[in-house]
């Protein structure tokens, strides 16, 4: 299983909000063995959710969309991932039902609060009101954070894939030296291989089999000189 994670928000395009949404996500999904192939910011725009939404669910098994949920003028997400896949925004009775319970009536609420794409199934709100829903592999999930985490750990056995385990070498020696060893790496470990440098090169070797990320990190220490840290 793979997949991608739409977020949705004028203000995330000017720089006023920082996507913490789309990171805590990512992290979430690999926990749970799930890689995500792309992250897309969009703005409120029907026109433009419904484009990425329609692009993504044809390319990904689960695209997950987060913000533009409520009753507010630029809370056009249900509405565009409606359009994505050619469905009416209807109200929902099961959505209201839950609100119900909770205490909300009619006349606590603007009527578009429970209007969802047609034969959804909706995700009920336990941090918040405003609902979520699932439309084929697409689940739409509110912006606020402590909402949008509460709704996704609700759903979150839907997701699952392969675990990975990572192990880290930090580095004392330039990127540029260490690319033939990065090359033999891949070689003869089965392993990905990623390099971020700073101070230090921090090497990240990942691999489905735990003991074979610690051979490579084992491999790569003995032919590295490494920083104090990892000299064990």
């Amino acid at each position: 299983m793979n997949a991608a994670i739409v977020t949705v928000g004028d203000e995330l395009l000017v720089g006023d909000t920082e996507n913490t949404n789309a990171t805590w996500l990512c992290a979430r999904l690999a926990d749970r063995g799930v890689p995500v192939r792309r992250v897309t910011v969009v703005p409120d725009e029907v026109a433009e959710i419904a484009r990425v939404v329609n692009e993504h669910h044809a390319e990904y098994d689960a695209v997950i969309v987060t913000g533009g949920l409520g009753p507010t003028h630029d809370d056009v997400t249900m509405e565009a991932v409606a359009a994505a896949f050619g469905r009416e925004v209807v109200p929902n009775e099961e959505a209201a039902a839950w609100l119900a319970e909770r205490g909300y009536s009619a006349d606590d609420l603007t009527a578009e609060t429970t209007h969802l794409p047609a034969d959804c199934r909706p995700l009920s709100n336990e941090a918040g009101v405003a609902p979520g829903a699932v439309v084929e592999s697409v689940y739409v999930l509110p912006g606020v954070p402590a909402e949008m985490k509460s709704m996704f750990e609700a759903i979150a056995d839907e997701f699952e894939g392969t675990p990975t385990h990572t192990v880290t070498v930090d580095v004392a020696e330039p990127e540029s030296a260490l690319l033939d060893r990065f090359t033999d790496l891949q070689e003869r470990f089965d392993v990905t291989v990623g390099s971020y440098p700073g101070e230090r090169v921090t090497v990240k070797i990942t691999a489905s089999d735990l003991d074979e990320a610690e051979r490579a990190a084992g491999w790569l220490r003995s032919r590295s000189e490494l920083e104090p840290s990892d000299r064990n």
